[in-house]
């Protein structure tokens, strides 16, 4: 018998079909995950494809988002990216698995090439680059951290402030094998009071281009439709609604606040 073909990263439809019914088999763990992250691969008719997964079993207590629920929010980023066209989020779901529900997500392969967000020593990141903040390393030296000038990016930016994101770190923004820019690690969204917490701040305070008021116009047309109760409390979907129309009212992206720290940390 020959070995299910691969299914194809840009395969949207096929790969959630088979993220949600195909046979689920852990064959590692990622450590550097500080909640469990286990390597895993789906196999059913359709075919074959290595995957992430994170059973709720897994998850850390944490103070301001309730117990249990961030494989679901995973699952949401997921539902909001691919309504608002951007395909910025990996195909996700929320499925049983060998360790209970979790969230089960599409494995990014990535490139080592043009990393999407980096430390650069000195005061200056360079051409090609927008500067997010200067620093200081742990031996003292000056450093800026910075993310590129690329529009995948600045897409990004606008989802994460409609997600409340609350961890962009800078390895959880990905390029792929093809070039194309991808974020993973979504838990940490939908709170219903201010959170944004990112890397990606190169264009706070930038007007809104006619195309991502177009794309937020048409998402906040498409909210009820999501499917976001599924996931998130009735407070969490109409917060989220809030800041879509937030977004169009202000006609810019958003700056930092005041009383959260507005950077992740570790950045990385």
């Amino acid at each position: 018998m020959s070995r299910p073909r691969e299914v194809p990263a840009d395969g949207q439809a096929e790969a959630l079909a088979l993220l949600a019914t195909g046979e689920l088999t852990v064959e590692g763990r990622v450590l550097t995950a500080s909640n469990l992250t286990l390597y895993a691969r789906v196999e059913g008719e359709a075919g074959t494809m290595p995957c992430v997964y994170k059973p709720v079993s897994g998850e850390r207590p944490l103070w301001d988002f309730p117990d249990g629920t961030l494989a679901g929010r995973e699952a949401a980023a997921y539902a909001v990216s691919r309504a608002g066209g951007w395909d910025l989020v990996p195909p996700t779901v929320l499925r049983d698995g060998p360790l209970g529900p979790g969230m089960c997500q599409q494995w990014v392969a990535t490139s080592d090439t043009e990393p999407p967000v980096a430390l650069h020593p000195g005061t200056a990141a360079g051409p090609g680059w927008v500067e997010v903040v200067t620093g200081e390393d742990g031996r003292g030296r000056e450093v800026v951290l910075a993310h590129r000038d690329e529009p995948a990016l600045r897409a990004m930016a606008v989802l994460d402030a409609v997600l409340n994101n609350a961890d962009r770190k800078g390895g959880h923004v990905l390029r792929r094998d093809d070039g194309s820019i991808v974020g993973v690690d979504h838990g940490l969204c939908f709170h219903a009071e201010p959170k944004l917490r990112t890397v990606l701040w190169g264009w706070r305070g930038e007007p809104l281009t006619a195309q991502e008021r177009e794309v937020l116009t048409g998402l906040a047309v498409a909210w009820p439709t999501l499917g976001l109760h599924d996931w998130l409390t009735p407070r969490e979907v109409q917060a989220g609604l809030a800041r879509v129309r937030g977004l169009l009212a202000d006609g810019t992206l958003p700056l930092p606040g005041q009383g959260w720290p507005s950077l992740p940390w570790p950045a990385f």
